[in-house]
C-alpha cells in the first residue's frame, strides 16, 4: 500500500519522499484528500512474470481466487497472454 502525504507536506519533505521512492515504495500526492499524483521508483530493468504478479497483488490489483491457485483455469489459450497483459498495466 503506497503512503499518501498532502501537497503540503510532500512540498516540505521531498528529499524523505525521494529517499523512500529510491528503497522501492511508491508515494501517492493527494489535494483535499484526494489522490492527485503517484511517485514511483524507475524500473530498471525488464520484470519477470513472477515479480510482476507479486508486486500487482502487493498493490491490491491482483488477488488470488477463493479456490486457491490450483482452481485457476486458462481464460485464453495463447502462449504469453498474461504475460502480454501485465506488460500492458505497466503502463
Amino acid at each position: 500500500m503506497a503512503e499518501t502525504y498532502s501537497t503540503y507536506e510532500a512540498k516540505a519533505k521531498l528529499s524523505e519522499i525521494l529517499r523512500k521512492v529510491e528503497s522501492g515504495r511508491t508515494i501517492r500526492i493527494s489535494r483535499r484528500g484526494q489522490p492527485i499524483a503517484e511517485i514511483r521508483p524507475l524500473r530498471r530493468e525488464p520484470a519477470t512474470l513472477e515479480s510482476r504478479m507479486a508486486e500487482l497483488s502487493e498493490q491490491g490489483a491482483l488477488t488470488a481466487p477463493l479456490g486457491g491457485p490450483g482452481g485457476l483455469k486458462p481464460l485464453v489459450r495463447r502462449p504469453g497472454a498474461l504475460r502480454r497483459f501485465l506488460a500492458d498495466r505497466e503502463g
